[in-house]
């Protein structure tokens, strides 16, 4: 291979895991204000099959446009690989992590699917020391989103889901309801809220009570035995991980001056009941931001904040990757390892 080719996964048509091919592509640069990274490990997110199959649960106007070959993926860890003109805080061999581009890149401009990404520096973080690759790659989006939707949405851009921007609340000695819990978002929300001094009660399968236990839960409903939303009471928020036109049900859980979060709130169509029961509803679109990571990575470090990983597959079995994402019921966060 030459040296400005490199190794990638790309499709050429949208569609299932099967569109997915690892195949050689053109080395990216690193550009004025960007930083070129060696890709030692991806996060796998669902953004990532939302533009694999063409964002197709989207109004068609809301559809970004696409440009094939594409190659997927926002969440990296790596080694840096050269420094554009104009970055300062990064050199050469410094072990980074991000989430690239996005939503900017979310047609395909973040491309993460690869041995090699080039990074805006304003989006990238030195990767906290303690932590492999593996699991830095599987912290950026995830982590955001809690981060972002709990504790500081960390940017002025209008909000592309609601009139108005989203508001985090207090959530020292409040009770906040996670559902979705075991997730890539959920398993994060559970720990962030802990960290701020919440009760957490999470919502998940029994198989993973365990784990949501040891990340700071204080009860786990197993919902495949009982409905949450008929034996909880008076919670301060729901962070619906899951999302989508379902979590108007959570409504009748919350106090009146609560709130309700969704993650995906894509269907949601419930307002009028919100507003009667005194609940607020509210979304953000997660956004890159390094200095954030550059904070988090602190908490990762010092083990107050934990990633857990469902599985791994090298680069080349994406497929295989997305293929697992569809059978759900997936524990953290799943990753690609890169040669």
């Amino acid at each position: 291979m030459s040296t400005s080719q490199m190794k990638a996964v790309r499709q050429h048509a949208f569609g299932g895991p099967d569109q997915l091919r690892y195949e050689d592509a053109p080395k990216p640069v690193a550009k004025a204000g960007e930083v070129l990274v060696r890709v030692h490990a991806v996060g796998v997110n669902p953004p990532d099959w939302y533009l694999r199959e063409g964002y197709k649960t989207l109004p068609p106007e809301w559809r970004p446009a696409a440009t094939f070959p594409l190659i997927l993926g926002t969440d990296i860890s790596g080694v840096v690989a050269d420094v554009g003109d104009g970055v300062a805080g990064f050199g050469v061999g410094d072990e980074v992590y991000a989430m690239v581009r996005f939503p900017d890149g979310m047609a395909g401009g973040s491309q993460a699917y690869a041995q090699y990404v080039s990074v805006p520096a304003a989006e990238l973080a030195i990767k906290p020391a303690s932590v492999d690759h593996a699991h830095a790659a599987g912290a950026p989006m995830s982590l955001l989103t809690a981060w972002q939707f709990l504790v500081d949405l960390g940017h002025d851009e209008p909000n592309a889901v609601q009139p108005g921007p989203h508001h985090p609340v207090p959530l020292a000695g409040k009770t906040v309801l996670v559902n979705g819990a075991a997730g890539g978002v959920g398993h994060f929300v559970v720990q962030v809220a802990k960290l701020k001094g919440a009760r957490v009660i999470a919502t998940a399968s029994s198989r993973h009570s365990e784990m949501l236990k040891s990340l700071g839960a204080d009860e786990v409903i197993d919902y495949t035995k009982t409905v949450p939303e008929d034996v909880v009471r008076d919670v301060d928020l729901v962070v619906d991980a899951v999302g989508g036109p379902t979590s108007g049900r959570f409504l009748r859980s919350i106090k009146r001056g609560g709130a309700l979060f969704p993650i995906f709130p894509l269907g949601f169509a419930d307002a009028d009941e919100a507003a009667r029961l005194g609940v607020t509803v509210s979304a953000t679109q997660v956004r890159s931001n390094g200095a954030q990571l550059h904070e988090l990575a602190a908490l990762l470090d010092s083990g107050a904040l934990r990633v857990v990983l469902d599985s791994a597959y090298p680069l080349a079995e994406a497929n295989r990757a997305h293929e697992r994402a569809e059978r759900g019921h997936i524990q953290g966060k799943i990753v690609l390892t890169v040669d």
